[in-house]
């Protein structure tokens, strides 16, 4: 399971009011609409409320690697996408890590606001927990979507291959950055506000924040390679960019980073990974020259229009003037 682009444009049809046989029928059309493998399918089709939250979570990753990814020469574009995923690029590597955390984030704050049959809040058997059901506080479960992800994705089965291994890697960096984010959250329901009695509960951070930390770690990606561990019998990853003070006994990357096997493309010329640069956006003081790659940019003057001088009108709306403004815009050249 990763962004290839094309589950995000699959038109679900609306569960509103039917019988539960028709709701049915809706939930097992909408996992066959969704590019799973078979087994995946077979889970979907038992989990009512799944297909959904994968929808969501095709979006959420996609909107949020187009934002983090916004001022590059690859702007996590849907056209490639599927050639990129075949490459062991740094980016194919975010892009494992941002589809394994949208998944995680996804489920977790499903089952927290009721949208799955199976899983509901947080059910960790600790007291801080029951005090926040006695309040009617649901917890995000992560500790459910975390499990239930691993089912899905099949992790059990980690081939000898390079390029699984690597692919097992980062989508497990995507899941622990969603961990790592996950924050205690009180709230006080003394008198008049004083913290007599407080319920804590386990909420994640917003997923803003946790694609802000994997797009720190495509900054600093490790290039890894396979190499035989004589303790256990078996092949790890190793990079030489993380050895200690001898070559000969390189260091696993850490459990956090992402990771990968060969080097990006430029990106600046259309090719089978990205339509290139040519008529990006860009600006003059900080990536016009990195994204136009050497090519220099087009300036244009626009007007544009927006809300100004703005007043409060009692009681219940607020009245503004149009006022217009000449905007410079920079754009690479071909």
């Amino acid at each position: 399971f990763s962004l290839t682009g094309k589950e995000a444009l699959t038109h679900f049809p609306s569960l509103g009011p039917s019988t539960n046989a028709a709701q049915g029928k809706v939930h097992v059309k909408q996992c066959d609409l969704l590019k799973l493998s078979r087994k995946q399918k077979r889970l979907c089709r038992r989990e009512p409320g799944l297909a959904e939250t994968l929808r969501d979570a095709i979006r959420l990753g996609i909107m949020e690697c187009q934002y983090q990814f916004r001022s590059e020469r690859w702007n996590c574009s849907l056209e490639g996408r599927t050639s990129l995923l075949k490459r062991g690029f740094k980016e194919t590597a975010f892009l494992y890590a941002v589809s394994s955390a949208a998944l995680t984030h996804s489920l977790a704050r499903a089952c927290s606001a009721g949208r799955m049959e199976r899983c509901t809040c947080d059910d960790s058997p600790d007291l801080e927990n029951r005090k926040a059901w006695q309040w009617g506080v649901c917890g995000d479960n992560l500790k459910y979507s975390t499990k239930f992800l691993k089912k899905f994705l099949g992790q059990k089965r980690i081939g000898k291959d390079l390029r699984a291994k690597v692919d097992i890697h980062n989508t497990n960096a995507g899941i622990k950055a969603v961990k790592n984010g996950l924050k205690t959250t009180c709230k006080c329901h003394g008198v008049s506000g004083s913290c007599a009695v407080r319920t804590c509960w386990k909420q994640l951070s917003p997923f803003h924040e946790i694609g802000r930390l994997l797009k720190l770690r495509y900054d600093d990606a490790v290039k890894v390679f396979s190499t035989t561990n004589d303790a256990v019998g078996h092949s790890e990853l190793a990079s030489p960019q993380r050895h200690s003070h001898s070559p000969k006994h390189p260091a696993s990357p850490r459990s956090t980073d992402l990771v990968y096997v060969e080097d990006s493309p430029s990106f600046c010329r259309p090719s089978k990974y990205s339509l290139g640069t040519a008529g990006r956006t860009c600006s003059r003081e900080s990536n016009c020259d990195s994204m136009c790659c050497g090519r220099g940019y087009n300036t244009q003057s626009r007007l544009v229009t927006f809300s100004c001088h703005c007043q409060v009108q009692w009681c219940c709306y607020v009245e503004c003037q149009q006022c217009m403004q000449e905007e410079v815009v920079y754009s690479c050249k071909q």
